[in-house]
């Protein structure tokens, strides 16, 4: 293996034809730059789309009030009816298969004028009313402060945890949010937290401005009385979120009277069974680049093969001396394969070498120029990736170089001589 005459050798055959060498090396390497960028790009493609979730819990439900559409124990269809505190008691008594549970309330009536002020400034935001448990579903980068915490609810105290884009808007570029007041809708509030969105992109953007403040004060302060705007809900461990959703729906349509084959009067939205389905997905998509990719590269190590088929005939009677000269049959067949491995290698390595590099090359522009990554971020194969395909490189440059090697030590060695 480590014979210097034989790699001498090796390297005088692969000059003698430059063009026809760099050309077989082409398609390999063009194989291997292909089957890169797009297991990258499909890698960019799924990160980009899961940072949208950014830290939620993926075995979650998130279930919400729609009109009735089927008339029941005396109400009409199309009926609106509310959630209330006492949803929030059921559940905890009915479903011990609940993790965590969120009651909310968005104070959507807010909407459209500047229900935000501080000192001269003002702004639209979103203002939602939580419990801590939220925190734990959706989770939220606390840059300062803190969360809202169980005494704000019990105490119904009026603090806020605001985004971002909240303080942008509402503070000088040098002041010190925390421990300011801000008023919301006429009432003040302490500014307890700041956040920034885990996620990306314009979702980013909508989140970081909202304004968290405690369930209870909102329902309090805003007169909501004892309506529950919407429950967001995760399973315990080791049980599907599934079961969950379907205990939940069927116990709140038992309280608020609705009929039990009406469909359309809880929303609901199960975060785990999108998820699969996403997955699905990418896993559809990365078999599918896998096998155009081997499939480009095979057609380039069958070019390995075919010229290796024609480097045989033209040294015929070089293999033929050789024979003669006491060359065993496995000295003949290691060289040639030897060649063909060598050939495939150089030309894969070099094309994993560029693809990674335009990759990363796309990466660094992604992020220098400020483009929005929404649906695309940090493509780029893992070591893995890059271990499995040089594999097949190496085990796709031997098979090549294994017909022509039978068919050069199939030639007896004076029928070898007499060749032209």
């Amino acid at each position: 293996m480590f014979d210097l005459d034989r790699w001498q050798e090796i390297y005088h055959v692969l000059r003698k034809n430059k063009l026809r060498t760099f050309l077989t090396a082409f398609g390999v390497f063009w194989g291997i730059f292909m089957l890169v960028i797009m297991l990258g790009s499909g890698k960019g493609l799924e990160q980009g789309i899961t940072q949208n979730f950014g830290d939620m819990a993926t075995n979650s439900v998130f279930i919400w009030t729609q009109q009735t559409t089927i008339p029941y124990k005396g109400f009409p269809r199309g009926r609106r009816y509310d959630f209330d505190n006492e949803d929030t008691k059921a559940f905890k008594h009915s479903i011990p298969e609940i993790k965590y549970l969120a009651p909310r309330i968005q104070a959507g009536d807010f909407r459209g004028t500047n229900n935000v002020i501080r000192g001269l400034k003002s702004g639209v935001f979103n203002i939602m009313g939580d419990y801590p448990t939220f925190n734990q579903i959706d989770p939220l980068n606390i840059i300062q402060g803190r969360f809202i915490n169980d005494n704000d609810i019990t105490e119904k105290r009026k603090v806020a945890v605001i985004g971002t884009r909240v303080v942008d808007i509402l503070f000088l570029k040098d002041e010190k949010p925390m421990g300011q007041y801000i008023q919301i809708q006429g009432v003040y509030f302490l500014v307890v937290g700041i956040f920034k969105s885990k996620r990306t992109g314009e979702q980013a953007n909508q989140e970081n401005m909202n304004i968290y403040m405690p369930f209870t004060t909102l329902q309090k302060t805003y007169n909501y009385g004892n309506a529950v705007g919407f429950f967001s809900i995760t399973s315990k461990d080791g049980i599907p979120v599934g079961v969950v959703e379907e205990k939940a729906i069927r116990l709140l349509k038992q309280r608020h009277f609705v009929a039990p084959d009406d469909e359309s009067a809880v929303g609901h939205f199960n975060l785990k069974k999108e998820f699969d389905k996403m997955q699905g997905l990418f896993l559809g998509i990365g078999l599918l680049v896998w096998i155009v990719g081997i499939g480009t590269l095979l057609a380039g190590v069958i070019g390995v093969s075919n010229i290796m088929l024609v480097v045989v005939k033209e040294r015929t009677k070089e293999i033929g001396i050789m024979r003669a000269l006491g060359a065993t049959p496995f000295r003949i067949i290691t060289q040639i394969i030897t060649e063909s491995v060598v050939l495939t290698t150089f030309a894969g390595y070099f094309g994993l070498c560029v693809g990674v590099g335009l990759l990363e090359l796309i990466n660094y522009l992604l992020g220098s120029t400020g483009a929005n990554t929404e649906m695309f971020l940090h493509p780029g194969i893992t070591f893995s990736v890059a271990i499995i395909a040089l594999s097949i490189l190496i085990v796709a440059g031997a098979l090549a170089g294994f017909i022509p090697a039978r068919r050069a030590v199939a030639i007896k060695p004076i029928d070898a001589l007499r060749a032209e």
